[in-house]
């Protein structure tokens, strides 16, 4: 029964000593999560605006994006029937 006991408390006071860390941890975490976020995407915007603004020979073709290869179905899924209800 003692060692119950023992286990219970030590499992309450790793969850409470958890919490109360989390507690305090949590708002320096997100701002390092979001300070992250932000990197990339600014990052991502000034790749983007690189591009954009290099110069071109005039009358010169690029491709950003290759269009998709899987072609879109055909089939339907029924004929549309229109009717009337008879009491």
């Amino acid at each position: 029964m003692m060692t119950f006991l023992k286990t219970l408390l030590i499992i309450l006071l790793v969850y409470f000593g958890l919490k109360f860390l989390i507690k305090f941890t949590w708002p320096y975490i997100m701002r390092y999560i979001t300070k992250k976020a932000g990197q990339k995407f600014e990052q991502a915007f000034n790749n983007t605006m690189h591009r954009s603004t290099e110069t071109k020979k005039e009358g010169s073709i690029s491709i950003d994006k290759m269009p998709s290869t899987h072609a879109k179905s055909k089939s339907t899924v029924g004929e549309y029937v229109d009717y009337e209800e008879i009491e």
